[in-house]
C-alpha cells in the first residue's frame, strides 16, 4: 500500500514540473514541416487513391500538385495548409476525398470564444439567399433577402472562388452549392479565403424588390451562453436515444394525403435500419398505403448493406449494385498514417482477388444479382426527394430504383455520382507534423458503366427553391411530391 501511495505522489510531483501548453490555432509550422506533410499527402494520393485520374488527367493533376506546392510559404498555420490541400483535392473530382482539421483544432474550436460570420445562406445557381441572421433583432437584413455582394465583391465571384476548395463527384455543382449552404461551411471557408472582418458590408435585395446596403457586425455569443447550456438538465438516457434515432430516421403516415413519409438521413449502422425498415413497410401494408415519400435530402450515405436492404423493399425485379468494385493495391508503404490500417489490410487480403486488369476486385458485389423482398414489399408509387446532400449510398439507392415506372425522383440532381464513386473503405490519413487529416477512399465503385459520367442522378420532376420559399420557410420539395400524389397520379 505504501508503494502505491508513494508512486502516486511521485507522479503528481513530476506532473507539476511540466507546464501545460494550450493549443494555438495561430501556431505556424516551419517550411520543412509543411513540405514534409505536403510531400506525404501527394505521395499517398498518387500511389493509393483509386480514382485520382478518373476525371482529371495525370498531366493535369501533376500541374495542380505543383500549383499547391507553389502556395506553400516559409511558415504556415494548419488552417492555411488545409486550404492548400483542399484546393488540390477539389481537382480530383471525388466527393469522398476531403481535408479535415486536426483533432486538436476541432477541440479548440469547441471551447474557444470566437466571433462568427453573422448569417447563414442558401445557394443555388446565380442566387444566394439569407436563411438566418444570428443578430435576431436585426430588422433590416431578414430571412429571404437576396444577397448581391459582400464587401463590394459580387456573390458570383465569391462562389466561384470558394468552389475551388470544395470536392464533389465529377463535374457535379449541385453538391457544391449545397455544401456551401450547410451550416457554417460558407462562414468558415469565406473567412479562410478572404479573411475575417469585424463587420461586413452587405448589398442585398429585400422582399419588395428594393436594393439596400447594410453593415452587419460579426456575431459574438454571450460569454455566459456556454455556462447556461451546461446548467441545462440532461434528458433521460432512453429518451435522448429515441430523439437521436428519430433524427436519423423517422416514419409517419400523412392521413390527409394517405401517404407514408420516410425521413431517412443516413444509411449508417447506428440508425438500426433493418428493424426500422421492417416495421415501416409492415405498417404501410397494414394501412393499405399506396403512396410513399422517401426523403433522402439529408442522407450523405453510409452502409451499402442498408441501402441494399431498402432497395429490396422497392425493387420490382432482381438488381445489381455494381458493375465493378476494386482497389488498386492491397497494401501501402504509408499504411502507418492510415486510420484502421490493420482492419483495412485484412479486408483487402481476405475479400479481394487480383484480376487480369491488375486490380484487386471485391467480387461479392460485382455484377451479383439481389432479389426483392417478398414480405412487406411496397408496390405503390414512390417519390424520392433528392438534393445536393443526397450522396454515396443514397445515390446508389436512387440509381437502381429510378428506372421503375412507379418511382419518381423529385427535387434536384443528387450530390453523388450516378456512374460511380470512390468509396467503400475510407480511412482518415493523419499527416505527422500538422496532424491535418484527409479522407482516402480505397475502392473505386462503378455502379452503371452506361450512365453519364461525372453527374448525379437526375430528377424526374424538378423542384428548385425561390427566395419566397425561403422567406416563407416552405418545404417546396415535399409540397411538390404531395401535389403530384393528389393531382397527377389519380
Amino acid at each position: 500500500m505504501k508503494i502505491i501511495v508513494l508512486t502516486l505522489l511521485i507522479c503528481i510531483a513530476l506532473s507539476s514540473c511540466f507546464s501545460y501548453k494550450p493549443f494555438s490555432a495561430s501556431k505556424k509550422y516551419s517550411k520543412e514541416q509543411v513540405l514534409g506533410d505536403y510531400n506525404l499527402f501527394e505521395n499517398i494520393l498518387t500511389t493509393t487513391h483509386p480514382g485520382l485520374y478518373w476525371y482529371t488527367s495525370k498531366d493535369s493533376m501533376d500541374y495542380y500538385f505543383q500549383m499547391g506546392r507553389g502556395m506553400l510559404h516559409d511558415s504556415m498555420t494548419e488552417q492555411k495548409l488545409n486550404l492548400v490541400l483542399s484546393y488540390v483535392i477539389s481537382k480530383i473530382g471525388c466527393g469522398h476525398t476531403s481535408a479535415r482539421p486536426s483533432k486538436q483544432l476541432l477541440r479548440y474550436r469547441d471551447t474557444a470564444s470566437r466571433s462568427y460570420f453573422p448569417f447563414y445562406l442558401k445557394f443555388w445557381p446565380d442566387t444566394a439567399v439569407a436563411t438566418f441572421n444570428l443578430h435576431r433583432n436585426d430588422s433590416i437584413l431578414k430571412r429571404g433577402a437576396v444577397i448581391q455582394a459582400i464587401n463590394g465583391k459580387p456573390m458570383k465571384s465569391i462562389v466561384d472562388s470558394l468552389f475551388q476548395f470544395l470536392s464533389t463527384d465529377g463535374y457535379n455543382l449541385t453538391h457544391k452549392y449545397q455544401t456551401l449552404s450547410n451550416r457554417n461551411v460558407f462562414a468558415g471557408l469565406y473567412s479562410g479565403v478572404f479573411g475575417s472582418n469585424k463587420s461586413y458590408t452587405i448589398d442585398f435585395m429585400d422582399s419588395a424588390g428594393n436594393f439596400n446596403t447594410a453593415v452587419v457586425p460579426v456575431f459574438t455569443p454571450p460569454k455566459d451562453s456556454m455556462q447556461k447550456e451546461k446548467k441545462t438538465k440532461p434528458q433521460q438516457r432512453r429518451e435522448r436515444k429515441k430523439l437521436q434515432l428519430r433524427s436519423l430516421r423517422n416514419f409517419k403516415i400523412d392521413r390527409t394525403n394517405q401517404t407514408g413519409i420516410i425521413e431517412l438521413n443516413t444509411f449508417l449502422r447506428n440508425g438500426r435500419l433493418p428493424k426500422f425498415f421492417k416495421s415501416t413497410f409492415k405498417e404501410l401494408e397494414k394501412n393499405n398505403i399506396e403512396n410513399l415519400v422517401i426523403d433522402l435530402r439529408g442522407n450523405g450515405g453510409g452502409s451499402v448493406s442498408n441501402s441494399n436492404l431498402l432497395i429490396k423493399y422497392i425493387a420490382n425485379k432482381p438488381f445489381k449494385i455494381a458493375d465493378s468494385l476494386y482497389a488498386i493495391q492491397r497494401g501501402s508503404s504509408y499504411g502507418k498514417y492510415q486510420q484502421h490500417r490493420i482492419f483495412n489490410w485484412m479486408f483487402l487480403q481476405l475479400m479481394t482477388k487480383k484480376k487480369n486488369d491488375g486490380f484487386y476486385h471485391f467480387r461479392f458485389y460485382e455484377k451479383r444479382k439481389f432479389n426483392p423482398k417478398k414480405k412487406y414489399h411496397f408496390d405503390g408509387n414512390v417519390y424520392v426527394l433528392s438534393g445536393g446532400n443526397t450522396f454515396s449510398a443514397s445515390t446508389l439507392f436512387m440509381s437502381i430504383v429510378k428506372p421503375q415506372e412507379n418511382v419518381f425522383i423529385v427535387g434536384e440532381e443528387s450530390g453523388g455520382g450516378a456512374y460511380g464513386n470512390n468509396a467503400w473503405l475510407i480511412p482518415d490519413v493523419t499527416l505527422p507534423n500538422t496532424k491535418i487529416r484527409f479522407r482516402l477512399p480505397l475502392f473505386k465503385l462503378v455502379v452503371d458503366k452506361n450512365a453519364p459520367k461525372g453527374y448525379g442522378v437526375q430528377p424526374d420532376i424538378e423542384a428548385f427553391p425561390t427566395a419566397e420559399d425561403i422567406r416563407q420557410n416552405r418545404d417546396y420539395k415535399m409540397e411538390k411530391a404531395l401535389y403530384l400524389i393528389n393531382n397527377l397520379q389519380k
